[in-house]
């Protein structure tokens, strides 16, 4: 059986989680027996191999050495403002700054201010997907949420926006 840090709350139901660490988390609640508690662990055992194999593939994509990660931010820098522009003249947007971050969990970001912020392993990914996350950006300014007016204006400009999106998941990029 697979090992599990257990946390007890007044939660009501049992749930999973596999931490960035690899860590495997159960959360249970109070009055849950440990039988109870194993059973389910169990049940799930092929969930849990699927996806901490999925996360150890992820983290070993993720792994980059000094001289990519320059590479790939001399390469964000001079590639992610000219896309941008490109875009948002089609999209008729003005956004108000374009930043180059070292973000891990998101590719792109979009504040109230008009400005929009890339991460430099965005640069690792084919260049439809990049321009995905540039149009799905530029599309924040008009509107601040994931409706359907949002991506309307996404697929007006990218028709094929979700299988660019695909290609965010994979867990080795450039494929």
């Amino acid at each position: 059986m697979q090992e599990y840090t257990l946390i007890r709350s007044d939660r009501r139901t049992l749930a999973l989680e596999i931490t960035p660490t690899l860590e495997v988390l159960v959360r249970a609640p109070r009055r849950c027996s440990q039988q109870e508690i194993d059973r389910f662990v169990e049940s799930h055992s092929r969930w849990l191999d699927k996806h901490l194999a999925i996360q150890k593939e992820r983290q070993a994509a993720q792994q980059i050495s000094p001289a990519e990660e320059q590479w790939l931010r001399e390469t964000a820098a001079e590639e992610l403002p000219r896309r941008v522009a490109h875009y948002a003249a089609l999209m008729g947007l003005n956004p108000t700054s374009v930043k180059i971050t070292s973000a891990q969990k998101r590719f792109g970001s979009c504040n109230s201010r008009g400005g929009l912020c890339f991460s430099f392993r965005l640069m690792q990914y084919p260049d439809s997907a990049i321009d995905y996350v540039v149009v799905h950006e530029l599309a924040h300014l008009r509107h601040m949420n994931h409706g359907k007016a949002f991506y309307t204006l996404v697929a007006r400009y990218m028709p094929d926006y979700k299988e660019r999106q695909a290609l965010l998941k994979s867990p080795t990029p450039k494929q």
